[in-house]
């Protein structure tokens, strides 16, 4: 028996998006190559809408 979602479910589009900082696993935050914590730029929140890494949830937010 196959579950009712699995008729419905899909697979997670990927995209192809370079982001400009990495995640710091000192700092447990996502960085730019000169230090600055990525969270408090404004203007990569507001291109990206959000800093969240892959090294733990995406529902969460860097601050």
């Amino acid at each position: 028996m196959q579950p009712f979602t699995l008729n419905y479910a899909r697979p997670a589009v990927q995209l192809d998006v370079t982001t400009p900082y990495s995640y710091d696993s000192g700092l447990q935050l996502n960085v730019f190559p000169d230090g600055r914590i990525a969270a408090t730029d404004h203007a990569t929140l507001r291109a990206l809408g959000t800093t969240t890494s892959t090294a733990g949830s995406k529902t969460h937010f860097d601050d």
